[in-house]
């Protein structure tokens, strides 16, 4: 099939090669259509090791990022998984490979409407898409076993902390306007572990509990 070659290219270089060693998440990597989650004009980049832009001002983070945080949150298959910053909704679709459910929050409408639509076409039905200040969270469905944040922060919002459950693991890119740093906190016993995992370059998380516009 078209782009198999690709894909299974993208998984040996980029993923396997770097590190990525959770099987769970290299055959959801694999089995999901990262090209189809990219405009047209950009499928035939979509499998290279790049970030690539999308509407809205927004990207795609590029495949190895994509791996390394999933494969940071440690899914079992039960886990309620919050997605903040749906993008493309390609990141929702790698989770819901992995999780039970996943509830994606996107701030621009247009974006979350794409998602939608695309997850449903491709049968990606444990995936909600919702459009909402991802900063906030979604304590109506809260709390979640794992939250996974796609655009960088100032600091660790308080709502996700709080949306957290007792046991639960959040990755999450914090920093500045140049760089941030991949965090990876998990709760055990009423304590937040945070342990510094990479540098990154990420969007921003624009929201009430993060950046505001004017500030990037």
């Amino acid at each position: 099939m078209q782009f198999d070659h690709e894909r299974n290219a993208m998984i040996r270089t980029q993923l396997i090669q770097r590190g990525i060693s959770d099987q769970r998440v290299l055959d959801a990597m694999s089995a999901v259509p990262r090209h189809l989650f990219v405009p047209m004009d950009g499928r035939d980049l979509a499998y290279e090791d790049r970030a690539l832009p999308i509407d809205q001002g927004q990207t795609i983070s590029q495949p190895f990022v994509v791996a390394l945080m999933t494969q940071a949150l440690q899914l079992t298959g039960n886990e309620r998984v919050l997605d903040v910053g749906t993008g493309s909704g390609y990141g929702a679709a790698v989770l819901s490979q992995l999780a039970s459910k996943v509830y994606s929050v996107e701030r621009h409408s247009a974006l979350a409407q794409f998602a939608r639509q695309r997850l449903y076409d491709l049968g990606y039905t444990n995936v909600r898409v919702l459009v909402g200040d991802g900063t906030s969270g979604l304590p109506e469905h809260a709390p979640f076993d794992a939250i996974i944040v796609a655009a960088a922060a100032p600091w660790v919002p308080r709502p996700l902390r709080e949306q957290l459950s007792s046991s639960g693991c959040m990755v999450i890119p914090v920093g500045g306007r140049d760089e941030q740093f991949l965090l990876r906190l998990t709760k055990h016993n009423g304590s937040m572990k945070v342990e510094r995992m990479r540098g990154v370059r990420f969007v921003p998380l624009v929201g009430s509990h993060a950046w505001e516009k004017a500030d990037w």
